[in-house]
């Protein structure tokens, strides 16, 4: 068992290969070991270089309910009501803790995704070459 840490691209790679061939390795044997020391390296490194951003607070929600073949009507009472569901999944309402904590608790989400800000949808801004204002005078004086 030649195991070194994994500093480059290259050393990655090269241990992806060498678990490849390590996976069969039946447990308790030297293979199995050694199968177990590089995927901790092959997660430290990944983590660092492969980060993965936690979702949307509402994808995560919407997948969780879509993993269960449920819909939005099984958030009443772990949300509220038809009125907060709507206003929460629509991004009109943020999570309250006590939502957070019954979404975690009730479903399996994971806290840290629920936690974070809704990202915003992305209009496009409406670009306007003079004030509104200032257009209709033009028209009027023209």
């Amino acid at each position: 068992m030649d195991i070194k840490p994994i500093r480059s691209e290259a050393d990655y790679e090269r241990a992806l290969r060498r678990v490849e061939r390590l996976w069969v390795s039946p447990k308790g044997s030297a293979g199995s070991d050694e199968l177990d020391i590089l995927t901790t390296l092959i997660e430290a490194y990944e983590r660092e270089h492969y980060p993965i951003d936690l979702p949307d607070p509402i994808e995560a929600i919407k997948f969780r309910l879509e993993q269960l073949g449920k819909d939005a009507s099984a958030l009443v009472g772990v949300i509220g009501q038809r009125t907060r569901i709507y206003e929460v999944m629509h991004g009109k309402r943020p999570l309250s803790l006590n939502m957070i904590r019954n979404l975690h608790q009730k479903f399996g989400i994971p806290a840290e995704a629920l936690i974070r800000a809704p990202r915003r949808s992305r209009r496009a801004p409406i670009h306007r070459s003079r004030p509104r204002l200032l257009q209709t005078r033009s028209r009027k004086s023209a």
